[in-house]
This record gives structure tokens, C-alpha cells and sequence, in this order.
């Protein structure tokens, strides 16, 4: 097989050639074309803090009922 890019030979499954170093197939998967990926909304913090005031609550009734 030859690289399409410098017409190198090189071996048959080869992903990459030795000598120019592109890849010597189309990827599989095309990157997204809308925005960046950087942009995306954040997830809300609400639930977390809501879980901590909960466990927190938890503890201080264990502590309340067994005690130390």
C-alpha cells in the first residue's frame, strides 16, 4: 500500500505513515461543527448542596438521638 499523501510504501494495516506521519484513512467519527464543546450550560449545583444539608441533618439527628 502507498500513503496517499507522499507515496511512500508502507504496510497494508498501517494507520499512520512512518514517513509524513498522516493518517492513511478518513476517521470514523466526524468532530462536532457546531460551537465549541467548552460552551456547554453548566449542571446546576443544587442537588449536591441539597444532599450535603441533608446527610449533615442526618448526622447531627443521629447524634441528637444516640449520642456520644
Amino acid at each position: 500500500m502507498t500513503c496517499r499523501h507522499c507515496g511512500t510504501e508502507i504496510a497494508a494495516k498501517a494507520l499512520i505513515c512512518y514517513r509524513c506521519g498522516k493518517a492513511t484513512a478518513d476517521p470514523r467519527i466526524t468532530p462536532p461543527t457546531e460551537g465549541s464543546i467548552f460552551n456547554a450550560p453548566k449542571r446546576s449545583r443544587w442537588p449536591l448542596i441539597a444532599a450535603a444539608a441533608a446527610g449533615l441533618l442526618g448526622l447531627l439527628g443521629w447524634w441528637a438521638a444516640y449520642g456520644l
